[in-house]
């Protein structure tokens, strides 16, 4: 069949019968180190020069493949082996996209049925994975780990161009946008576009005016939910970004970093007119003016702006 190659290596036309041990019940057990598997049939194992593991039997063999990382199964599309002949298949899957897999509940496909079992959950509202730490738990397992890193600190993701990690491959495939330049999210009526989807849907409300996001202190309505966070602040009087060199807090990252190029004295805002040197893009704003002539602050009293 195209995609596929049952070649076998020496290894699996060859037995050996130091891969496998007798008990006195007839079983076969696997006595690599540190394995407790068993199998119902005895096999007839013979010598092989080479690494002298190999099975007749399908169980036993596809068992030897997980200690000898053996993956006889091939897929032409771009030479990915598999131990499994059916993990070839499933794999193979990705590519014809046949999804044999139907929900009951809401009709969605999935290759795989695992995928299938996953998303079940959905409807049933099982939950099988619990965080030791927090007591939260989850549907799938991939975001039970996930979540497990907020509280390991992990952060096995690293970003090639500055060495910065991350807990989520989602979040470097994004963070790397930066690096590359890529914005696929497009507006087709402005034509802005930006690196994040939520970036995007949050855009899109400057033309509808949409603020769904309201504050339960004062009222006031917001684009994102990111603001109304920040914003929310100002009641709590919560200031979560501490700096390490004075101690002074701030309710937001982005005045942080602003406070900190005092005592790193950098001044990375660059006036395209004389080249001086500023901290905060507010200086700089306020100094270009005088290239401009502009003079916004007008007195009440006699007029003088």
């Amino acid at each position: 069949a195209p995609g596929q190659a049952f070649a076998r290596s020496k290894c699996e036309e060859n037995l050996s019968q130091s891969s496998a041990q007798k008990t006195p019940t007839g079983d076969m057990y696997c006595v690599f180190n540190g394995c407790t598997n068993a199998f119902f049939q005895e096999l007839d194992l013979r010598d092989n020069n080479g690494c002298g593991k190999s099975y007749k039997n399908s169980a036993v063999l596809v068992h030897h493949r997980t200690h000898t990382g053996i993956k006889p199964y091939q897929t032409n599309d771009y030479g990915k082996s598999f131990s499994k002949i059916a993990q070839l298949k499933e794999h193979q899957r990705i590519h014809s996209g046949e999804k044999p897999y139907e929900c009951i509940e809401c009709g969605k496909t999935f290759s795989n049925k695992t995928h299938l079992s996953v998303h079940q959950r959905i409807h049933t509202g099982e939950k099988p994975y619990e965080c030791n730490e927090c007591g939260k738990t989850f549907a799938d397992n991939s975001t039970f780990k996930a979540h497990h890193r907020i509280h390991t600190g992990e952060k096995p993701y690293e970003c090639n161009e500055c060495g910065r990690s991350f807990a989520y491959i989602c979040v470097l495939r994004t963070h790397q946008r930066i690096h590359t330049g890529e914005k696929p999210y497009k507006r087709t009526d402005c034509g802005r576009s930006f690196a994040h989807y939520s970036a995007l849907r949050a855009h899109r409300r400057i033309h509808t005016g949409e603020k769904p996001y309201k504050c339960n202190g004062c009222e006031k309505t917001f684009t994102r939910d990111s603001v109304l966070r920040i914003h929310q602040r100002l009641h709590t009087g919560e200031k979560p970004y501490k700096c390490n060199g004075c101690e002074r807090t701030f309710t937001r990252n982005l005045a942080l970093k602003a406070h900190q190029r005092i005592h790193t004295r950098e001044k990375p805002c660059e006036c395209s007119e004389c080249g001086k040197t500023f901290s905060k893009k507010s200086y700089l704003s306020g100094h270009e003016r005088i290239h401009k002539g502009e003079k916004p602050y007008e007195c009440n009293e006699c007029g003088k702006i």
